[in-house]
């Protein structure tokens, strides 16, 4: 289900260092920078089974998150990374062309990659015969609900909520 853009995450509220933080309710947070090279959606990939399995997350929504994540992350870089001198290519040479985060909170994984473009996605109909074009539409099916940072100068979030089940008992 698609939601509306959420409000700029440049919005937050930054503590200074030593300042207490007000309690969030997060069990869990990770990030990790992703290089403008296409191996980046590989680790992202990587970084995400990990980050879920270590905090306990049951494998189909890993399984889920992961191709979120993939699908997110491959966007990031293919709309939104800078390109190399006269190529198609990402710059591999980026230290950090996205940002992807996880956070596990009560009964949900968020999964949201930065990049720096001020293009919002969109979502299309899947031409079942074309080569791409179901990226979002996938995390759209994946996903309890999914959007997008109002771009600002520095990008933006695009993101998606992933239900995770209460164990039986």
């Amino acid at each position: 289900m698609t939601t509306h853009p959420a409000p700029t995450v440049h919005d937050v509220r930054h503590e200074e260092a030593g300042e207490e933080q007000p309690t969030t309710g997060l069990d869990a947070f990770a990030v990790c920078a992703l290089s403008g090279a296409y191996s980046a959606i590989a680790e992202a990939r990587r970084f995400t089974a990990t980050t879920l399995e270590g905090w306990g997350v049951s494998p189909s929504v890993v399984a889920d998150a992961v191709l979120v994540v993939s699908e997110l992350a491959g966007n990031a870089l293919r709309h939104a990374s800078p390109r190399g001198p006269g190529t198609e290519e990402p710059r591999p040479d980026l230290v950090c062309a996205a940002w992807l985060a996880l956070a596990h909170q009560d009964a949900g994984v968020l999964c949201a990659v930065s990049d720096s473009s001020r293009s919002v996605p969109a979502l299309a109909v899947p031409d079942l015969l074309a080569e791409e074009g179901r990226g979002l539409w996938t995390v759209d099916r994946l996903s309890e609900s999914w959007g997008w940072t109002r771009p600002d100068d520095t990008g933006k979030t695009v993101w998606a909520q992933l239900a995770v089940p209460r164990p039986a008992g």
